[in-house]
């Protein structure tokens, strides 16, 4: 880790902290934090409530199903920790969708604090308050933000200098680094179940072995990812010749031109 930079400070405000405390104590993550190059904090709402059954949600406005997270709660845990180099992100199916180069700037921050939401969402007046950006990590819903939050800190965090060791060579070829999806990756043993690594892997020539991983990821992106290729400047992927064939309009049935023809025949 470069001594010169500071820990990234992540605070996650949430009222189940638990869910998240296994996800941050494993694999990554730990090394991440035993390193020095982030420092994780989390912030329950429920802290700062005022009622004796420590509430931190109500029935909505205007009817409906569900429970809305109130302001006041959410507002206080998040300016308790929120300072000058704070980017409050808030987690919410309706955000802008998380994508390779967000984790890139994110990771750049000095201080990130995740905003949680719960049950049907969080008080439109908490949101327009606190959140510096609104980010969804797909077209779906989950119960709460905290998952959604736990996939941003690892895309981010994995980012951040000698987490992974490797230097930038460990993230370089990755899916979305360069617009395309990863290629296909192999390891021992050579063959499995009648399956043999690819030859150009086993010989040794780095020029080749670059090259068809190159078109391997341009193929994988094209097939999988059709934005993605698109937005590459990727030739559009050719159909089958069966299958252009199949979609050529057919033929006019015989049988008419038979019927002219004896029509034909019949005048004088």
């Amino acid at each position: 880790m470069d001594e010169a930079r500071e820990p990234l400070r992540i605070d996650i405000v949430t009222v189940f902290p638990n869910m998240l405390r296994g996800f941050l104590e494993e694999s990554m993550l730990a090394r991440a934090v035993k390193l020095g190059a982030v420092r994780f904090r989390f912030v329950n709402p429920r802290d700062f409530t005022t009622d004796p059954h420590r509430s931190t949600d109500d029935r909505p406005y205007g009817g409906g199903p569900g429970m809305v997270m109130l302001p006041g709660p959410l507002c206080d845990a998040v300016e308790s920790v929120r300072d000058d180099d704070a980017r409050v992100v808030f987690m919410t199916p309706s955000g802008k969708p998380f994508r390779q180069e967000d984790a890139g700037r994110l990771a750049l921050a000095r201080h990130l604090v995740f905003l949680c939401g719960h049950y049907e969402g969080i008080d439109e007046r908490a949101r327009e308050t606190l959140a510096d950006e609104d980010i969804s990590i797909g077209d779906y819903v989950l119960t709460n933000g905290v998952l959604p939050a736990a996939v941003v800190i690892d895309a981010v965090v994995r980012l951040l200098p000698g987490v992974l060791g490797g230097g930038e060579d460990a993230t370089r070829d990755e899916s979305f680094q360069q617009g395309l999806l990863e290629p296909p990756q192999y390891t021992r043993p050579e063959v499995f179940r009648g399956r043999k690594v690819p030859e150009v892997l086993l010989g040794g020539n780095h020029q080749a072995i670059a090259a068809w991983r190159r078109e391997q990821a341009e193929l994988r992106t094209l097939e999988r990812r059709p934005d993605l290729a698109a937005a590459a400047g990727l030739p559009r992927k050719e159909e089958p010749k069966k299958k252009r064939r199949a979609r050529r309009p057919a033929p006019a049935p015989q049988q008419q031109c038979h019927l002219a023809t004896e029509t034909t025949e019949q005048n004088p």
